[in-house]
């Protein structure tokens, strides 16, 4: 079964970046769609971005255009989330997920996930 490690979260300061990273192992990144998905404590879950399968397609959750760069390298089995301008709203876990489609845009498609990195953003 395929798995997923993120890696890259921790404290920073407001204004700052943060790039993430996830392995995928157990199978071949470029056999799913991947996404960042977040979690804060209280709220709802919410996908960021995800990646199809080639990596030929994108997707970014209208909110967070412009902040957020997801790359797919399938040569390393990894997907990276740069974060940019980051706020102390953006605090949260956040995940990677996968789906065996070529690209899935919501939450409910992915059935694999991590078990998250975490975010905390100063001010």
């Amino acid at each position: 079964q395929v798995q997923l490690e993120e890696s890259g979260g921790g404290l920073v300061q407001a204004g700052g970046s943060l790039r993430l990273s996830c392995l995928v192992s157990g199978g071949y990144a470029d056999a799913y769609s991947l996404a960042w998905i977040r979690q804060a404590p209280g709220k709802e879950r919410e996908l960021l971005a995800a990646v199809s399968q080639t990596g030929s397609s994108t997707y970014y959750t209208s909110s967070k255009r412009g902040r957020l760069h997801i790359t797919k390298d399938n040569a390393k089995n990894t997907v990276a989330l740069r974060m940019d301008n980051l706020t102390p709203e953006d605090t949260a876990g956040y995940y990677c997920a996968a789906a065996q489609r070529t690209l899935a845009i919501t939450i409910g498609g992915y059935e694999y996930w991590g078990q998250g990195t975490q975010v905390t953003v100063s001010s």
